[in-house]
């Protein structure tokens, strides 16, 4: 689980409720920043172990993500 999740929920919660401060709403925005930020690595570490292979087993992986695995 992505760590501050919990707490943007509380935070979306709180909002919905009552209303945010402006400290809150400070901290709402890097939450979901940071939360963002954990989820495109996660995309990007799962591009990058990709391989793509034709039905007759030749590696016909995009030049972008061959880039990408090589970094």
């Amino acid at each position: 689980m992505i760590k501050g999740l919990g707490r943007i929920n509380e935070l979306a919660k709180i909002q919905r409720e009552v209303g945010l401060t402006d400290a809150e709403k400070v901290e709402q925005k890097a939450l979901r920043e940071n939360y963002l930020r954990e989820i495109r690595g996660q995309v990007l570490d799962t591009f990058s172990g990709l391989t793509v292979l034709d039905p007759l087993g030749n590696d016909v992986t995009p030049d972008k993500v061959r880039n990408v695995i090589k970094e």
